[in-house]
């Protein structure tokens, strides 16, 4: 699976943390920035991340901000994104099972290491239901 990986400098140090995590299990995530601690607008990193998975280069994604807030805002902008913060186990499962999140958000300045790779890991081990779900994601993409 191809999983892309981006921050503003908020997010930074845990982004960086995540690849080095998921490197040593033999994972690699596509890095697409921010490259250091320096201020960086969120919706940018946001928006390389939306063209990635929407241009099919990428499956999933990860997001990190500060809060995890904007930059899922920013992402959710997009016809065909659905970024989800994954603020606890439950919603890390629920994002997948009955949302088919394809963006999982994190907050840099608000959630631990240890929860962010379990909740990364219960979100890529859930599978999505579909069934009723789908009738929904249709209903977001066509705006009602």
């Amino acid at each position: 699976m191809n999983i892309a990986i981006a921050s503003d400098h908020g997010g930074f140090e845990l982004k960086q943390q995540l690849i080095e995590h998921y490197q040593s299990l033999g994972i690699n995530f596509q890095d697409l920035g921010t490259s250091s601690t320096d201020s960086c607008d969120y919706p940018d990193i946001a928006h390389k991340m939306v063209k990635d998975i929407l241009a099919q280069k990428t499956e999933l994604g990860i997001l990190i901000c500060g809060t995890g807030i904007g930059i899922s805002i920013a992402a959710n902008r997009f016809k065909g994104i659905r970024a989800a913060i994954l603020y606890n186990d439950f919603c890390a499962e629920m994002a997948k099972k009955h949302n088919n999140a394809n963006i999982m958000v994190f907050g840099g300045r608000t959630m631990k290491f240890a929860d962010v790779v379990r909740r990364i890991d219960i979100f890529l081990n859930t599978e999505f239901e579909g069934g009723r779900h789908i009738k929904r994601l249709e209903k977001i993409e066509e705006g009602i």
